[in-house]
């Protein structure tokens, strides 16, 4: 199984960052850290016209919780800077039990 080392995050906002979403970019997912920031600047070419502003950030992947990320949460400030971070909802327990589909496109 290939490791993810950084998942890309990209936001579009009304020009007051009163209103942001999530934009679907084609890549979204990078083995490493690099391949991440280096497709950055393109994928939010690709969603420039989908919003007035857009926003995008490389969020690190631990290798040890990959499989136990189960969200986004993510904060535009008025000022258009982007927090964001990858973040577990629950208690991590240690299963061979099939894990449900993994939703990470959700705000917080």
């Amino acid at each position: 199984m290939e490791h993810i080392a950084a998942l890309l995050l990209v936001i579009g906002c009304t020009n007051s960052m009163a209103e942001c979403r999530e934009l679907q970019v084609p890549v979204s997912v990078f083995a490493t850290a690099d391949e991440c920031t280096a497709e950055r600047p393109f994928a939010m070419s690709d969603v420039q016209g989908q919003a007035q502003h857009v926003v995008a950030k490389c969020l690190p992947v631990d290798p040890a919780l990959e499989d136990d990320y189960d969200q986004i949460v993510w904060n535009v400030r008025p000022d258009g800077s982007l927090d964001a971070s990858l973040a577990i909802s629950g208690p991590v327990m240690a299963s061979n039990a099939a894990r449900p589909e993994k939703d990470y496109l959700s705000q917080q």
